[in-house]
């Protein structure tokens, strides 16, 4: 697309955005709205009934209004991008120059932002309907490194097919470049995608060169939870929050039989998931209990509430957390403390509260962008704070933590079996 046509499709898309935002404002959202769901049928039932992953808000069809941009404002723009064009040492590409544009704007007003290419917005949409897959590693930041440390690969994982082992750095995942900015909750978004699509990642041996390898997403699970008894305490490890979350845990305890006298759910490194997800989770244990509220700019904008049969009413619930839990499993969490259904081990959470809305702009494309913010049920703020545990606790190592963490939530659990009876 040459230059001239650039800049007249940008005036033409403001000049009518504006017209038809002022013009008839009591009409002009509910039209936009409408032609973009003719537009993207696909997309319909999405809109309906959003879902909610990670603090995203699901797939909007919508349309903010934009205030009027002065011509001043205008020029001013043009005459950035055409001297970019004209002066810079290199020729650069027209369509390359809108693209950093955006990317430049949303990141300057809000770090979870993001402009999503077609193939950015097939994979985070994939997310909602549970047909995700990864590529069998796991990775943490280290200062002491600085730089993004593979700290686990799965056996005949793609990553273990590719040669990437434990101890390696990452340096890119796709095109992005990864530094200490970036979250365990990006690195896994970035990692995965949709069943049977490929990723480049960039990695490298301590103090070696770097290599690539395009890695097959094959490492998806009919099962994204584990449940197991001891003692007659069910332990469910929820690793991340899908559409089929609840059902799965009733499925997996009607498995494993006999009596379960109390429930302990392992939210530690969970990056969060299907915000809807967690409320139904919530609804195992409370019957018509609030778990969250969706504050956007203009004020409350949803209640959350648990609904159906809350089947796990009479159990002693704990939640184990570590500084990994983020998002909607801090809902989850700072629902059934905020109601004293459950006691919470561990550290302070992340503090991810934010909603993030996925827009689509047409061409399978669309702007992830920060629209609102989780409230606990009593109506505190998550993001940046987080969930504070009711019994603080760091396992003395990494090797036995998992030991520790056990030990302890048993321990806790015959005290609460104790104080019931």
């Amino acid at each position: 697309m040459r230059f001239s046509a650039l800049i007249t499709a940008v005036l033409i898309g403001v000049i009518s955005l504006n017209t038809s935002a002022f013009a008839n404002p009591q009409t002009s959202d509910t039209q936009a709205d409408a032609n973009e769901l003719t537009d993207a049928p696909a997309l319909d039932a999405l809109d309906v009934a959003p879902n909610h992953l990670y603090g995203i808000d699901g797939l909007h069809s919508g349309r903010v209004p934009l205030n009027t941009i002065s011509p001043t404002t205008l020029k001013t723009f043009v005459q950035a991008v055409d001297l970019m064009r004209r002066e810079y040492i290199e020729p650069v590409d027209d369509e390359m120059l809108f693209y950093h544009a955006i990317h430049g704007m949303l990141n300057r007003v809000d770090r979870n932002a993001e402009f999503l290419d077609a193939k950015a917005f097939a994979s985070l949409s994939s997310f909602t309907t549970g047909n995700v897959a990864g590529v069998g590693l796991k990775a943490v930041w280290k200062n002491q490194d600085a730089h993004w440390v593979v700290t686990e690969v799965t056996a005949d994982s793609p990553a273990k097919t590719a040669g990437i082992n434990v101890g390696d750095y990452l340096h890119q995942i796709g095109d992005i470049k990864l530094n200490q900015s970036q979250t365990e909750n990006d690195i896994a978004q970035l990692l995965s995608g949709i069943a049977g699509s490929s990723v480049d990642i960039t990695y490298s041996r301590a103090g070696r060169s770097k290599q690539s390898a395009n890695v097959i997403r094959n490492q998806a699970q009919k099962s994204t939870i584990e449940v197991f008894v001891q003692n007659g305490i069910a332990i469910i490890k929820l690793p991340v929050f899908q559409n089929n979350t609840r059902q799965e845990i009733i499925d997996h305890l009607a498995l494993v039989g006999g009596q379960v006298q109390g429930v302990v759910i392992d939210l530690r490194n969970n990056p969060g998931g299907v915000l809807d997800s967690a409320a139904e989770v919530a609804s195992l244990f409370m019957r018509k209990q609030v778990v969250t509220q969706v504050q956007n700019r203009n004020g409350i904008e949803r209640v959350i509430e648990t609904h159906g049969s809350p089947v796990l009413e009479s159990m002693p619930v704990i939640i184990l957390q570590n500084r990994y839990s983020a998002s909607a499993a801090e809902v989850l969490a700072s629902a059934l403390q905020t109601h004293g259904r459950a006691l919470i081990v561990g550290e302070t959470s992340y503090g991810k509260g934010s909603v993030q809305s996925v827009i689509p702009l047409g061409n399978n494309q669309g702007i992830k962008m920060t629209t609102a913010h989780y409230l606990t049920p009593d109506g505190k703020k998550i993001d940046k704070i987080g969930v504070v545990p009711d019994v603080s606790f760091k396992p003395s190592s990494s090797e036995a933590q998992d030991d520790e963490w056990l030990r302890l939530s048993l321990d806790l659990m015959e005290q609460a079996k104790a104080n019931q009876s």
